[in-house]
C-alpha cells in the first residue's frame, strides 16, 4: 500500500494534471457518457481523497489538494446539473457567466424534445434507388421540369463539374 506521503498530488489516476487544462470529465475520471450515479460516485470518491483536511498534516501537498478539491467540486456542480451539462457538452458553458440559467433551461427543453422524437427508419437501397429514379424522371416537384430549359439533367457546362471554377482551355 502506498502512503499518502509517497503519492504525488500533481497527477491523479485519470491523467488530470494540476494545471487545470483537462475537462470536467477528466477531473472526475469518468467518460462523457457517464450516468448521474457514475458522476456522483466519482465525485464522492475524489472528494474524500482530495479533501484539504486530509492533507493538513502535509503542508507541501495541502495547497495542491485544495486546488484539486475545488476543481472536483466545480466539475461536479456542472456535470450533475442536466442543463449545465448539456451546455458544457455543446461547448457553450461559461463558468464565469451567472446568467446562463435561462439558456440552460432552454437546452433542457430542447433535449427533452429531441428525446421525444422517434428516429426514422433508415432508407433502404431500394428506397434510395426509387428516389433517384423519381428525381431523374422529373417527378420530384419543383426540382423537375423547370430546372434546366434544355432538358439536360447534368451540369450545364464543364465549369460546374469541379469546385475550382471555370477551366481555361
Amino acid at each position: 500500500m502506498v502512503s499518502r506521503a509517497n503519492r504525488s498530488p500533481s497527477m491523479d489516476a485519470s491523467g488530470a494534471g494540476s494545471d487545470g487544462s483537462s475537462c470536467y470529465y477528466s477531473h472526475l475520471g469518468i467518460h462523457r457518457n457517464a450516468s448521474a450515479s457514475d458522476i456522483r460516485a466519482a465525485y464522492r470518491r475524489l472528494a474524500l481523497k482530495w479533501h484539504p483536511d486530509r492533507w493538513a498534516k502535509e503542508p507541501a501537498a495541502a495547497g495542491e489538494a485544495k486546488r484539486r478539491f475545488q476543481r472536483i467540486q466545480e466539475a461536479y456542480s456542472v456535470l450533475s446539473d442536466k442543463g449545465k451539462r448539456a451546455m458544457y457538452d455543446a461547448g457553450l458553458y461559461d463558468p464565469l457567466d451567472d446568467d446562463d440559467q435561462d439558456f440552460a433551461d432552454f437546452m433542457l427543453e430542447m433535449l427533452a424534445m429531441m428525446d421525444g422524437v422517434k428516429p426514422e427508419k433508415p432508407d433502404t437501397l431500394e428506397d434510395l434507388q426509387r428516389m433517384l429514379a423519381e428525381m431523374m424522371d422529373g417527378d420530384s416537384g419543383s426540382c423537375g421540369a423547370g430546372a434546366h430549359s434544355s432538358g439536360h439533367r447534368g451540369p450545364l457546362d464543364s465549369s460546374r463539374r469541379s469546385r475550382g471554377g471555370p477551366t481555361r482551355r
